[in-house]
């Protein structure tokens, strides 16, 4: 392979050939670099040209071969990102070397990767078209959103308030939005998520929008792109099923205004729970005889009820009182009976697991350290291909090569 593409003169195209800031570059001479193929170590001539007008250089060639980034070729960076997705960069470095013959050291797994999840988030902002056009829609489809911290660089939260005052943060709150159809039933003919079904779209962004702003927040932006994907405005029946995070609804009234809102019910529960344990002993038997109380009326859609029980306690409990208002604030969201009547999940789960698997069992691992400008590549590349998204994205980054190339 490497006496062949040394044979192919091509990328000579004479004493001058056109830079990509429209001038003309002048040929210099020919240059030798080894390349790393999946099939070993490749050694490339390539016509050198130099543009005096914007002081760079380049070689057709690279650009040709897809080449032009790296000393990888595109197999090898498929590979590559792959296998960071998944795994750290140098667990990713052993895999290569064991599975496929491929001897790449941790750094350059990981610049390798970074490069290529850019790609893909670049990829992402730009492809919005639905992915499933051709195909018939579920009739019930789930919006979720959810943050979870990723442990970062010191650097990254500087001037930044912590949850403790007189401490600062240790990590920065990735934002995700997961989108999954519920057709689905369990043996007790409840609707669960359909195998399959589930897509993910994340980055380290912010959710916060002001009255006056023209446009809504990042996150919010993403969330619009991933359910236009997912074509889920279309479906006879949407939901939005997420714990009680004003920023949450907020999206959610804002995007899709005709969507049922669902409260997650473990999250109420666990509300109710700490309620329990601050009016009784924890762990006690009134503690758990009061709890499942309430878990009972909230289960059986009899707010009134459960409302009336915590009252009797506001005045001696803060966390009673608390309670009364998170209960007088999300009553809408609460009415469990009606929505499984209606066929809708009353869970997030979904996001619950997609908080640690997407996100969490590759970014929080033990003694990992972030900056935001290298999470955001890796979170968008596990998304990527933890939705089932990858082969597509990545032909179509080669594409977009292709095009710069020529």
């Amino acid at each position: 392979m490497e006496n062949l593409l040394n044979r192919d003169y091509s990328d000579d195209t004479g004493p001058q050939s056109d830079c990509r800031c429209g001038n003309p570059a002048q040929r210099i001479d020919r240059r030798q670099k080894t390349f790393q193929t999946v099939l070993g170590e490749v050694t490339l001539w390539r016509a050198y040209y130099y543009c005096a007008q914007c002081e760079s250089g380049f070689f057709p060639r690279d650009r040709q071969l897809g080449l032009e980034d790296g000393s990888e070729s595109p197999g090898i960076q498929r590979m590559n990102a792959l296998a960071a997705s998944l795994a750290s960069f140098h667990q990713s470095s052993l895999l290569l070397k064991e599975l496929a013959g491929v001897e790449i050291n941790a750094k350059r797994v990981e610049r390798c990767a970074k490069r290529i999840g850019a790609e893909v988030a670049a990829d992402e902002k730009r492809h919005v078209e639905p992915l499933e056009a051709d195909s018939c829609l579920p009739n019930s489809m789930c919006l979720s959103m959810d943050g979870t911290g990723i442990p970062v660089r010191a650097s990254e939260v500087e001037g930044r308030s912590g949850k403790q005052p007189d401490r600062p943060p240790k990590t920065r709150e990735v934002k995700l939005c997961v989108i999954w159809s519920a057709d689905s039933r369990d043996e007790e003919g409840k609707p669960v998520c359909d195998p399959g079904s589930i897509s993910y779209s994340a980055a380290v962004e912010s959710a916060a929008t002001r009255d006056t702003d023209e446009h809504p927040s990042e996150f919010a932006e993403r969330v619009l792109r991933e359910a236009t994907r997912r074509r889920f405005a279309e479906a006879n029946q949407t939901s939005v099923v997420a714990d009680l995070a004003v920023w949450i609804w907020n999206i959610a009234h804002e995007l899709y205004p005709r969507a049922e809102q669902i409260g997650d019910r473990y999250h109420v529960k666990e509300r109710l729970s700490t309620v329990g344990k601050d009016l009784f002993a924890a762990g006690s038997q009134p503690a758990k005889d009061w709890i499942q109380a309430r878990w009972d009326e909230l289960d059986a859609g009899s707010l009134d009820d459960l409302q009336a029980a915590i009252e009797i306690h506001a005045a001696a409990s803060e966390e009673a009182r608390k309670c009364l208002g998170f209960l007088a604030n999300n009553r809408d969201r609460l009415r469990y009976p009606e929505f499984e009547a209606k066929g809708l999940c009353t869970s997030s789960g979904v996001t619950e697991g997609g908080c640690k698997n997407a996100i969490g069992a590759r970014l929080k691992r033990s003694g990992m350290h972030w900056t935001v400008r290298g999470a955001d590549p890796i979170i968008a590349l596990r998304c990527c291909v933890l939705s089932g998204r990858f082969q597509d994205t990545w032909e179509r980054i080669i594409d977009q090569r292709r095009a710069r190339a020529a």
